[in-house]
Order: structure tokens, then sequence, then C-alpha cells
């Protein structure tokens, strides 16, 4: 997501080309979640010009298409998987991850199916599972089945937290939409690979979602320090000001590591002016 219209005009110039506003972003922030893929694969010539405005070293974490993840349940995909891949192949070494997000529905029972579907994945890519069923943060043995199917091809387990966002009611249209579509599962923050991967959904009240993130920059540093390189997306139910907030997170946690790399400087969103 790069495009959110309540960024035109101050984290991204405005009126600007479709063709440009990644790049603007990308000056903001070095990883992205590729979400509109999970709805249509975009054609090759789209994503050419998604590579063409970042960097080699920019990330994408690229969700796989509904029809293989919610429709056919990674069942006799074959076909939708190598349109997607090879929709997505000028990223190059951009894709950092590709992200499966499965639904609530998909239980320790569906596992094997997960398992079999890793297997037959190509090893040129890291992957990345999100799970949303209960069972999976509730039960040892259910957490247990899936860590054991993700580590046999070193497939990274993404948690998504909302436990900040769900600790009290919702005060917005935003947050009350949010309320309603959000998975509400425990907290979890362990890393499997080298590669961590972590969604964070706060508040429209920035103290409040700076405050809820407290744990995860303690997290993000200590994983630094064991020399995993983690990608962190910092949501809010309006994702006004999620840009800043991400910078702001990644400022926490490189108070922590000092050795790690700034961000870079963001492009202008206002016309230079004379005065």
């Amino acid at each position: 997501m790069w495009t959110h219209k309540s960024w035109h005009g101050r984290y991204v110039a405005h009126p600007l080309p479709s063709t440009e506003r990644l790049q603007a972003y990308a000056s903001w922030c070095n990883a992205v979640e590729g979400n509109t893929t999970f709805y249509a694969t975009p054609s090759r010539e789209t994503v050419v010009t998604w590579a063409r405005q970042t960097d080699p070293e920019f990330r994408f974490v690229v969700k796989l298409p509904k029809a293989i993840t919610h429709e056919r349940r990674l069942t006799d995909v074959e076909a939708e998987l190598a349109t997607f891949l090879a929709a997505i192949e000028p990223l190059g070494p951009r894709t950092h991850a590709l992200w499966i997000q499965l639904p609530g529905s998909f239980a320790p029972g569906d596992v094997p199916a997960l398992a079999g579907f890793l297997r037959r994945l190509p090893s040129n890519y890291r992957y990345a599972v999100e799970v949303r069923h209960r069972d999976f943060f509730v039960e040892p043995r259910a957490a247990q089945l899936l860590e054991r199917a993700l580590a046999a091809t070193s497939t990274e387990w993404i948690p998504f937290d909302t436990t900040v966002f769900f600790a009290q009611p919702p005060t917005s249209d935003e947050e009350r939409e949010a309320w309603t579509k959000k998975p509400r599962l425990p907290l979890r923050a362990d890393a499997l690979t080298d590669r961590p991967v972590v969604r964070y959904l706060g508040r429209d009240d920035a103290t409040a979602t700076v405050e809820g993130w407290q744990r995860w920059v303690a997290v993000v540093a200590g994983w630094l320090r064991e020399g995993r390189s983690p990608t962190v997306f910092i949501h809010t139910p309006d994702n006004a000001e999620a840009p800043e907030l991400a910078r702001r997170f990644y400022d926490e946690v490189r108070a922590r590591v000092p050795e790690l790399d700034p961000l870079p400087e963001p492009l202008p969103a206002h016309p230079a002016t004379l005065f």
C-alpha cells in the first residue's frame, strides 16, 4: 500500500502520476506490504514499474492471490501460482518474502495441505505464512504442528498483533469498521527464521499506538542483535499517519541498535517556493 488518499500532499506529492507514487513512498519506508496482489495478479508491465521506482534493497512482502489461498485453499493451484510468479519476477531481489495469508477457517487439520504446498514451491523465494485460526495460538499441539511444517521449508510465521487495538472499544468510524474485520488473537512474538515479519495494528490515537508497540521495539532490537533481519509493518485503522509512525518505530529500534542504518531522507511532498 503506497497510494493512501490521506497521504497525498503530506507524505506523497500531489498531484503525482501513479507511476511515481511508489518512489515517493520508498523515500519514507524501505518495505511495503503487497496487499493488492491478494485481489488480482498484476500485469508484468505493472510490476516492472514497481521495480523501476525502488532500489534493489527495497523489500516487498507480496501476498499470494486469494484464488490460491482462500478459494482453492492451496489445492490444484499450479496454473494460478505459475501466473503469479511470472508476474512478480521483475521485482528480482526486492521480493523479500511471499506472504501466504490463510483464512480464519484454515485449521490445524489443514496443516498437511499447507505442508504439501510449501514443499512444491520454488526454492528461489522466501515464504511467510499468516494464520488466523485461534487454535494455533492457544493449543500448544496445534502450534507445534504448524511450526514443524514451516520449519521443513524455512518458512516464517507472521504474527498480526491486534492486542493493542482490541484493548479498548473503538472511538472512530475507522476503528469501528476495523473492529468487525480484524482478527482478535493472542499475542505471538517468536521468530522461526532469520527474516521475521511482524504486522502491528495500533489505534487511530498515535500515543496509544506508540505505547503499545514498546514490546515490539524490544523484540525487534533483540532479533537484530541475534543477526536476524526483521521487517515490521505499522498499521492504524485509518493509516493516516502510517509512514511517519513507521519511521518513529524504526528510530526507536535504532536508538537501541545504533549500528542500524538510518532510513532515507523523504522526498518533499510540497513544491519548492521562493519564500
